[in-house]
């Protein structure tokens, strides 16, 4: 009997993720794609928060007369 064989075996190193250079041209297009809509949408949420609220209801009535 070895004593090396029991216990918890270590775990497999992850592989190596892509560089940009393997990655094909729809890769490269879809990921050109995804970056222009996010800075679409930073800028429609900066435009958006410098407003005041959307319905303000007009006067607000108390109900006490």
């Amino acid at each position: 009997m070895s004593g090396r064989q029991g216990g918890k075996l270590k775990p497999l190193k992850a592989p190596k993720k892509k560089g940009a250079a393997d990655m094909d041209e729809t890769d490269l297009a879809f990921k050109q794609k995804q970056k222009e809509e996010q800075q679409k949408l930073k800028e429609l949420a900066a435009k958006a928060s410098g407003k005041g609220p959307l319905a303000s209801g007009g006067i607000k009535k108390s109900g006490k007369k």
